[in-house]
């Protein structure tokens, strides 16, 4: 019996059908002139078109390929910028669309998908509540206008409860839930009655910030806009703002360790926070960006990039960790234009200046002047050295500089100019040297990085709060 059984199965298997990706979408627009129609959907921020097809000459088009229509909110539009959306989300993206080119939305009816019927009842439904309003507004004074619109918005609200309530697994009731904000739920007081501190609901803030969004469902990445990409930039770029690396982290651990099951979502907040932070110009985010990287390109969790890439990046953290806010710089010893040895760990003074620059940089021009105006203004009050070096020490580029430094007039004694060509070190490797100008501050008891990635402003922000 056994051995029937294999070898029934070994008949029947080749003959099964085997899902393949690809979609076909017929779409009748009755009365529809234009010679072409645009298949598109959304992306985070961003929009994007994925097929087109031609008019039949009786407002059909049809679009077809091989490719997999991922969960998300699709649409069609013509060059003239009209547009009806659809849905994807469980089902074989076999659809037929039907509608009037005198209103694409009130008149569409769709067969193949449950998931479009409940969403064109809803769009039909509120876009009738609108236009009622519309329609009204000549007739109603200012007062009478605002009533039946608070009226309209209410029963609009009702419309969406009733759709979450009675079908909380279709896409659509999922994207509005998706939009509910925490903000009016943040208590005032703890389970025991006591009041919670401005400190301790914002806390709570942003550890619910993202409890209805469904990050562990890939089609919340094609959605608009204002449904998930807003939301995730606000928290990152609004509510994170001046917040240390120690509170950061968990929260983006959090966050992306959530998104997990959905490998769109997960990919795309992973790539997206850890070039957010390998930009970022704020000094102490360097450590983000660290974290991020040891947490997920070295330990196997990134397996769409390349071998190439993670191990960049991964290298990139290695330097970068040693080179954070708070670690010990390491150790500098160049010749200056004297050729009089120099080390970084044993010049006078409180502080250090540690600058890596080149007059052929365009950047290094605009701020090296600006830095030095500075630090001639808070040098001695601070006992503050600089420790300069040129990061194209080759023999065209030292004339430029030599002529660059009489030029500003970089002189103080305070200040001392370092060709980096001789040095007991590979610096560009260690302190991951790929672009300048890179300027650090260094305290000098214990040779520790105290600021980074300085500018003119930045340098006079520090230095008055320094003693």
């Amino acid at each position: 019996m056994k051995h029937k059984l294999i070898i029934l199965l070994a008949i029947l298997l080749p003959t099964m059908a085997i899902a393949k990706p690809g979609y076909k979408l017929t779409l009748q627009v009755d009365g529809n002139t234009d010679s072409m129609m645009l298949l598109c959907y959304y992306h985070a921020q961003f929009h994007y078109v994925l097929d087109t097809a031609v008019n039949n000459g009786k407002g059909k088009f049809v679009f077809k390929g091989n490719k997999e229509l991922h969960p998300g909110l699709y649409y069609f539009t013509n060059d003239k910028g009209r547009y009806v959306e659809f849905v994807v989300y469980g089902e074989k993206p076999d659809f037929q669309f039907h509608t009037d080119d005198r209103s694409w939305t009130m008149s569409m009816k769709v067969k193949g998908s449950r998931q479009n019927e409940l969403f064109y009842n809803y769009e039909r439904a509120s876009e009738s509540l609108y236009h009622e309003i519309e329609v009204a507004r000549p007739t109603l004074d200012s007062a009478a206008l605002v009533e039946m619109t608070r009226r309209q918005h209410l029963r609009i609200d009702s419309l969406k409860l009733n759709l979450i309530e009675q079908h909380p697994e279709a896409m659509i009731s999922k994207m509005m839930q998706a939009t509910k904000r925490i903000d009016e739920e943040v208590p005032a007081y703890h389970e025991d009655g006591t009041k919670m501190s401005q400190h301790e609901r914002f806390d709570w803030f942003m550890h619910h910030y993202f409890d209805y969004m469904p990050l562990d469902d890939d089609f919340i990445i094609r959605t608009p806009k204002a449904v998930f990409y807003q939301r995730f930039n606000d928290y990152v770029e609004k509510y994170m703002r001046g917040m240390p690396p120690e509170l950061i982290c968990p929260l983006l651990d959090s966050l992306i360790d959530r998104a997990e099951p959905a490998p769109e979502v997960y990919q795309w907040l992973i790539n997206t926070l850890t070039e957010r932070y390998l930009q970022s110009n704020v000094m102490v985010y360097d450590e983000v960006y660290v974290h991020l990287v040891q947490r997920y390109f070295a330990t196997g969790k990134v397996t769409w990039l390349t071998p190439s890439a993670i191990d960049m990046n991964v290298e990139r953290a290695t330097k970068w960790e040693r080179l954070l806010v708070g670690r010990e710089s390491p150790e500098l010893i160049l010749f200056d234009t004297l050729r009089v040895a120099h080390s970084l760990h044993r010049m006078p003074g409180k502080y250090t200046l540690l600058l890596f620059w080149s007059p052929t940089c365009g950047h290094c021009r605009d701020i090296i002047p600006a830095v030095y105006k500075v630090f001639n203004e808070v040098a001695d009050s601070l006992n503050m050295t600089a420790f300069a070096i040129l990061s194209e020490p080759d023999e065209a580029t030292t004339g430029k500089w030599k002529k660059f430094l009489r030029e500003h007039h970089i002189d103080n004694p305070r200040w001392v100019n370092l060709n980096g060509g001789a040095a007991n070190i590979d610096w560009r490797e260690v302190y991951d040297i790929t672009t300048t100008p890179q300027i650090y501050l260094v305290e000098n008891k214990n040779h520790t990085f105290i600021a980074k990635k300085l500018n003119a402003q930045l340098l006079r922000d520090i230095s008055s709060q320094l003693k």
